[in-house]
């Protein structure tokens, strides 16, 4: 199983462009927790807590594409370095107004601006999309890769954030965040030799990546896909504290990644036959499936098993959405792309959190798992009704 993720590493520096890629994404799962237990350890309400969280969360969403196009126009090395350092000082000004208690609308422009920080995943996955471009096999193998490393940076960072927060000081969380950032870059920013040539393209005359047909019906996909995710989480906090153990919440949630981490690992070793739109029609569809059961879990117990299932169907799901991405998309308008994807994903996963908690509080907590069976049957739909254009769309 082992040996097709030993061959993605044979060209001379993917694995420390890949390690880089990695410490510099930790930053992305821990800034948004890492704000609301700042904030909140030092003696603001929830409320607001939250909302300067969420604010940085859709401003990355926003500007991250943006970045991205940069990017693609400018080389990955030339753009990364600034919008890190412009992240950076964000979060550290928002750490300055938060501990000096500024006005909130301070803490409401420090956030938006940190929204600069790039998207090293797509970065990282155009990387490995220029040196597997030859291998659709060894190409999948490195997104299936990615898809694992995504799943334990978003189970670790949190929990770096909230132990520095907590036991540490306030400010603890974001700072870490802010330094792990800026190393990770600056180590991703060094590997010139696996960096992405830039392609003039005409297509960025015409609205860069969204132009790309596909692309917009996969991005509104994988907000659904998010809004599944995310509304899994709360729901499953909701439903642990219901039956008087909230603290098995976190091993609930485990099962849901490990089901996920496995799942991708083994699909990364499959020769896929169908073809790519074939692929995640089926996965989507499975993922739905794997959900429903949520709907009538009858315990803590029950509920482990059935969120190791309905995780494991997750990963696939991700990673052929990913590569499907880089079958449509211009080599040129590739990064762009992605972090379109990947920002549709990150707002969905912020719907699902607002979504299922109303839920939750509206109708009690078994009723928050609505939410992600409901978000994951309209992202079947969505691929179904995409399946025409995104099959023509490959086939051109």
């Amino acid at each position: 199983m082992l040996a097709d993720y030993r061959r993605i590493f044979s060209p001379a520096g993917s694995l420390l462009f890949c390690a880089a890629g990695f410490v510099a994404r930790v930053p992305l799962s821990m800034i948004s927790v890492g704000i609301v237990t700042m904030l909140s350890q030092l003696g603001s309400q929830y409320r607001l807590a939250g909302s300067v969280s969420a604010t940085q969360a859709l401003a990355t969403a926003a500007i991250g594409p943006q970045v991205s196009r940069l990017v693609d126009r400018h080389g990955q090395r030339r753009v990364v370095v600034p919008a890190m350092a412009v992240s950076v000082a964000a979060i550290c000004g928002l750490v300055l107004c938060a501990r000096y208690a500024a006005p909130d609308w301070t803490l409401y422009i420090a956030a938006a601006v940190a929204g600069c920080m790039p998207s090293m995943g797509a970065l990282v996955r155009s990387r490995w999309a220029e040196i597997h471009r030859a291998s659709q096999h060894l190409l999948h193998t490195a997104y299936s890769l990615e898809s694992l490393l995504d799943e334990v940076i978003y189970v670790v960072g949190p929990i770096l954030a909230i132990t520095l927060s907590t036991g540490v000081s306030a400010e603890a969380g974001p700072l870490a965040a802010a330094v792990l950032l800026a190393v990770g870059v600056m180590l991703f920013a060094g590997q010139q030799r696996t960096e992405p040539p830039v392609r003039p393209e005409p297509l960025r005359a015409q609205g860069g990546a969204l132009r790309t047909p596909g692309l917009g019906l996969l991005a509104l996909t994988l907000t659904s896909v998010g809004a599944t995710y995310g509304s899994v989480e709360v729901a499953t906090l909701a439903f642990a504290g219901a039956h008087h153990h909230k603290a098995l919440s976190g091993l609930l949630l485990g099962a849901y990644a490990l089901g996920s981490c496995l799942a991708g690992m083994v699909f990364g070793t499959i020769r896929p036959r169908r073809e790519i739109t074939w692929r995640l029609l089926i996965s989507v569809w499975v993922m739905a499936l794997a959900t429903a059961p949520l709907l009538f879990v009858p315990g803590l117990a029950a509920l482990s098993a059935m969120l190791f299932v309905a995780g494991m169907c997750l990963a696939p799901t991700l990673i052929n959405t990913m590569e499907l991405v880089s079958r449509l998309a211009p080599a040129a308008l590739l990064t762009e792309s992605i972090t379109w994807i990947v920002s549709g994903l990150s707002v969905g996963v912020a719907l699902g959190y607002a979504v299922a908690g109303w839920a939750a509080d509206a109708a009690g907590a078994s009723a928050g798992y609505w939410v992600p069976c409901s978000a994951a049957l309209l992202a079947a739909l969505t691929v179904c009704l995409a399946m025409p254009r995104l099959s023509r769309a490959v086939a051109r």
